[in-house]
Formats: C-alpha cells, structure tokens, sequence
C-alpha cells in the first residue's frame, strides 16, 4: 500500500471520528438538559409542559444549566476530536448557535412562549460555552503532559526536551 492510498484510507475514518465527537457533545447537552428540565418538571420547580415559563429565575436557572452543558458538551467534542479540539468545540458551539437562533426567531414571532431574552441568551452564550470547553480541554492536556514530563524526572529519566526523539508534542 502506498502512502497516497494510506492517507486517502485515513480521510474517511477522521470525518467519522469528527462527526462522532461533535454529535457526542451535541447528544450529551442535549440529554443533560432535557433530563434536568423532566426532573424539575416533575418535583414542580417548572410548570407542567406546553404551559409558558415566565418567571425570570426559573429562566435563569434554565440557562445557567444549560451553560454548565454547553461547555461540558464542548469539552466532550474537543477531548474526542481526532485532531483539531478548539475546531471540533467551536463547529459544535456553532450549531447552537444556529439553533438556538432558531428558537429565539420562533419565540420572538410567537406568543406564550416565555420570555424572550431566555432564547436570545442562549444563543449569545452558545460559542463563549464552546470556547470555554476547548481552552478546558487544552488545560487538561497539557496539565497531563507536565505530570508525564514530572513524572520521568522523579525516575531519573533525561529531560525529554533535550532528546529530541522524546519531545512530546502539545
């Protein structure tokens, strides 16, 4: 096999492994918050479903949680990126954006649906989140990286920087 069809065998599984990461941010936000919003349905924090939701902390409660989400759906995204975290937290910040806007041109063209700045909130929340669980994710990694870095140097290892077959890439 020559390199050429090596590389053009490896495109396909990347796609696949970019679309996997970032649909399993997008399903873990999704379940996080629809799991959270039945439970406070149920011990009747929130009105029944299909009632509007018009008090403001019951909507600041609704997107504080979902904030935590969108970051933690984000870092899912970046930590199962094949390459490219920030790219893969960002494209997933970028369809809630795209959806979010949705449901804010839906709540502001309808009435009864609760308060329009919730949706528009999302919305402008929905790429600072995607941002936040990409610079996570590369905190984690090179937090990693420094105790792997540490951890040779308590065993009496050479600094991997001075050899430069053992210098681990950010």
């Amino acid at each position: 096999m020559t390199t050429q069809e090596t590389v053009m065998n490896a495109q396909p599984r990347r796609l696949l492994r970019s679309a996997v990461a970032v649909f399993s941010g997008f399903f873990a936000v999704a379940a996080l918050s629809l799991g959270t919003d039945q439970i406070l349905h149920v011990l009747k924090v929130y009105p029944p479903w299909g009632q509007p939701m018009n008090a403001p902390s019951l909507n600041l409660l609704a997107l504080a949680y979902r904030t935590v989400y969108g970051v933690a759906g984000s870092y899912i995204a970046a930590k199962l990126a094949p390459r490219s975290p920030m790219a893969h937290a960002l494209a997933l910040g970028f369809a809630g954006l795209v959806l979010s806007t949705a449901g804010a041109i839906t709540a502001i063209t309808m009435s009864d649906l609760g308060p329009n700045w919730y949706p528009i909130s999302l919305a402008l929340t929905a790429l600072p989140c995607a941002w936040l669980g990409g610079i996570l994710h590369r905190a984690g990694r090179a937090e990693r990286r420094d105790k792997v870095e540490q951890s040779r140097n308590t065993l009496g290892e050479e600094d991997s920087s001075d050899n430069p077959a053992r210098r681990v890439l950010p």
